[in-house]
């Protein structure tokens, strides 16, 4: 069980009660959450107030504090529209035909991309993802006769596209990796 924090530290946290109110309404743009943040992040001190051992570190310790409750509320708020847009249907709501409209300029643009690819890697992403091709298929259309060649082939296939799908995402964004 932990104790509650001591009045030192409740008297420097209520000192700086406006500097933690203009640091939260900077980070979430409106005053009645920064004070809700605030107000929470109070209750939450005084149960654990007691962990703050040195009575220089009680603001950056609260800071950290307000920190994290401020990514707990973009998270929720986050969360909350999510279901609010699922709920309302709005991803239902594009014009007819607008999710073929964009995987026809996308398979356009991943066409492209591809030729700048090695020859492998080309075949299997033009058969596999852009065909729509199964690997299993893909591998069984391939030169490889026998069928020991076959899953060789098939093992090959698994690995040549998520390589090929690697490049494409570094080419895209040489930054990322």
């Amino acid at each position: 069980m932990t104790t509650p924090a001591t009045p030192d530290v409740l008297e420097v946290l209520v000192e700086n009660h406006r500097r933690f109110l203009a640091f939260l309404e900077r980070r979430v743009g409106s005053r009645v959450e920064a004070e809700d943040i605030l107000q929470d992040a109070f209750v939450r001190s005084l149960d654990r107030g007691d962990t703050v051992r040195d009575p220089e570190a009680v603001i950056p310790w609260f800071y950290r504090l307000l920190r994290n409750a401020v990514i707990d509320h973009h998270r929720r708020r986050g969360a909350e529209d999510r279901a609010l847009a699922y709920a309302a249907g709005t991803a239902d709501e594009a014009e007819p035909g607008a999710d073929e409209a964009l995987r026809d300029e996308v398979c356009a643009c991943v066409a492209a991309l591809v030729e700048t690819l090695k020859p492998e890697y080309a075949t299997a992403i033009k058969r596999v993802d852009l065909d729509g091709a199964a690997v299993s298929e893909f591998a069984s259309r391939s030169r490889y006769h026998c069928q020991q060649r076959r899953s060789a082939v098939a093992s090959r296939a698994r690995g040549a596209a998520p390589s090929a799908r690697a490049v494409l995402r570094n080419l895209r964004n040489p930054w990322v990796s």
